[in-house]
């Protein structure tokens, strides 16, 4: 027999068109979506479940589904959607807490699937140029979204040890851009002007949303365990991807452009964070070997290409065709 997979986070989009990826798999033969309220839009052979993960109700859902996989999906970046920095601490970490706990009492259970993000790096002035997955961010996140990915995989990684017979996958995947996707930074490309760091030029590394949805569902199938970062091949800097956009920019001093995202987020035009200036700023590089070595993944999607399939979405220009890396990164200054 197959799979039985439980996806978390289905009502949001990314989760709901995972859980349909994986239903069309068939080595996959049943998938279980949760959620505290139903997903928008068709799930065809999905099943959805009315559950929070932040209640001790889901370790009887992962025993009466039978489930042998989970794939975490409902770590979320932006506390408006949620409802409040609180709240959103709330589902993020206690939910991942209580969804860990009922994992170690799932007997059956062979395979774990962590989202997580390159986030978990931060950004500064001091980072290496790549950072491989062994490394860690060079100052301890102290709030936000950032500080919660970092104590996820620190409980992800407790469960690890504690159930050694699991198989867990941790995907610290880049900025996911793409035509569906609604985020911190797709919600700040589509501002009418885009501000910028006065003196900075960011690198930055994109996801495409297809390639997420892929290497997840690999993940979900075949695993291996480990940490990997995922990124499409290639580096943009801030100032390519604006002229790439065609939209107008305009650069302010930090606290300038600080303010302007206290203001932005209290309008609930973007939710502008304290990381995302610090990424917008200095950037973030990945090294991605791991992903092509013992992950066994090649995203479709470049960064620029990714970037590309966005800006069509946005009435930019046309898209050119995904393009394969000719050479994998590595963390001495090449692109990944």
């Amino acid at each position: 027999m197959g799979r039985v997979v439980l996806v978390t986070g289905i009502s949001r989009d990314i989760g709901r068109r995972f859980a349909r990826a994986a239903a069309g798999d068939p080595s996959i033969d049943r998938v279980i979506g949760v959620d505290v309220v139903p997903p928008r839009g068709d799930i065809d052979n999905v099943s959805f479940v009315r559950a929070d993960i932040r209640n001790p109700v889901i370790a009887k859902v992962i025993a009466k589904e039978d489930v042998d996989t989970v794939v975490h999906m409902s770590v979320i970046a932006t506390p408006g959607s949620a409802g409040g920095r609180g709240t959103m601490k709330e589902l993020n970490v206690i939910g991942t807490m209580q969804l860990l706990a009922a994992c170690q009492k799932a007997p059956g259970l062979e395979r774990l699937v962590v989202k997580s993000t390159t986030t978990v790096y931060g950004a500064g002035p001091r980072d290496p140029a790549m950072f491989t997955e062994d490394m860690g961010p060079k100052r301890v996140p102290s709030s936000g979204y950032a500080k919660d990915v970092f104590e996820v995989e620190a409980y992800v990684r407790g469960f690890a040890r504690r159930r050694p017979d699991v198989e867990v996958t941790t995907i610290r995947a880049a900025n996911v851009i793409g035509p569906h996707v609604v985020s911190p930074i797709t919600s700040y490309f589509r501002l009418p002007v885009i501000p910028r760091v006065l003196g900075y030029d960011p690198r930055l590394q994109f996801l495409h949303e297809d390639d997420l949805l892929e290497v997840l569902r690999r993940a979900a199938v075949n695993g291996p365990a480990g940490t990997f970062n995922v990124a499409g091949d290639g580096v943009l800097t801030l100032s390519q991807a604006v002229r790439r956009l065609g939209r107008p920019s305009t650069s302010l001093p930090s606290f300038a452009v600080g303010r302007l995202g206290s203001t932005l987020r209290q309008a609930r035009v973007s939710d502008f964070s304290p990381e995302q200036l610090s990424f917008l700023t200095y950037g973030r590089g990945v090294d991605t070997t791991r992903m092509r070595t013992e992950l066994g993944f090649e995203p479709r999607f470049t960064t620029a290409s990714a970037f590309a399939d966005f800006c069509r979405s946005m009435g930019a220009g046309p898209v050119p065709a995904p393009e394969p890396s000719p050479q994998p990164a590595t963390s001495g200054g090449q692109s990944v």
